[in-house]
């Protein structure tokens, strides 16, 4: 486990994660894990009922790994000890029996047909919004809104789809007055980055959280002296250690048709609504008035009058 992974989650205290959020964190990271470690995470992800039943040896057992190993896989997930880790996987278990989290569904094949294909996306999107809701720590959300809600400027950097996520969340918050540019080049992310300073944030979108176009120019903004925050699947990456709050993604089971990079755009956009209407309720008197603003700005160029020309 690395080090900065053990930073992530010291300061989680007693407080254990829900159960539902328990699938979405090993998915989230067992990526980092050693091999060790990632059976006996897909283990108690794979069998909540099973592993439930067994004691510490036992899990070591079954997953061939040992007891030192189990306990560190408990914490990384955010459990105090292997105890509180059977407690969740219980509750996940009863879950799964009354029909609350159903099993995940076969990947996307090349002949399904298109009917399965919306039933597939549709059930992994929404298993995807519930596991991003349930792993994402609202103390940090909380902090970020405060942040954004008095920033002078707000950055948001991002590539690919993660630009796109980005563009929504500078759109939603310049139609409540807000100062948002999002930067989809990176040459001008740090030509914009170097002139943030104290009470200016930074945002960044990366769902490797190691897109170095993404990196850099949070590295500048952090340096000098904005308040930084990242939207990532990866916790543990790189773009963590640039970041003074870590908001953290779930993404959808990849598969040949859909990678991650894909998939990751619906957590990333429940994120930036839960940002954005955060920052709306902070400044609810002078969000309501610029929202309305815009809103009457815009109408005549929605009318039917407007489209005949």
């Amino acid at each position: 486990m690395t080090s900065d992974v053990k930073e992530i989650f010291a300061g989680a205290g007693s407080a254990s994660p829900a159960p539902a959020a328990l699938a979405a964190k090993v998915r989230t990271l067992a990526p980092s894990m050693t091999r060790s470690m990632q059976r006996v995470a897909e283990a108690v992800a794979g069998d909540p009922a099973g592993c439930a039943a067994l004691t510490v040896t036992g899990l070591a057992e079954l997953t061939g790994t040992s007891e030192a190993t189990v306990v560190r896989t408990a914490r990384l997930l955010g459990y105090p000890g292997y105890r509180d880790l059977r407690l969740a996987l219980a509750g996940l278990a009863a879950q799964q029996q009354s029909g609350r989290a159903p099993s995940v569904t076969a990947d996307i094949a090349v002949d399904d047909p298109i009917a399965d294909v919306v039933a597939k996306l549709a059930y992994d999107e929404q298993q995807t919004l519930a596991d991003t809701a349930a792993g994402l720590d609202t103390a940090q959300l909380g902090a970020a809104v405060t942040a954004l809600a008095a920033a002078r400027r707000i950055d948001i950097y991002g590539i690919g789809a993660s630009s796109l996520v980005g563009q929504d969340l500078a759109q939603k918050l310049l139609r409540i007055g807000l100062i948002a540019h999002a930067h989809g080049d990176p040459h001008l992310a740090i030509t914009n980055a170097v002139q943030l300073r104290a009470k200016d944030v930074a945002i960044a979108i990366t769902h490797s959280g190691s897109t170095g176009d993404v990196i850099e120019p949070l590295r500048v903004a952090f340096e000098h002296g904005a308040t930084t925050i990242a939207i990532t699947g990866r916790p543990d990456g790189p773009v963590s250690q640039y970041a003074d709050h870590i908001l953290t993604t779930s993404t959808a089971r990849e598969s040949e048709l859909r990678p991650a990079a894909m998939s990751s755009r619906t957590s990333q956009l429940l994120v930036v609504d839960c940002l954005f209407v955060g920052v709306a309720q902070r400044t609810y008197e002078s969000a309501a008035p610029a929202l309305s603003a815009s809103y009457e700005a815009l109408a005549h160029r929605h009318s039917p009058r407007n489209t005949r020309r």
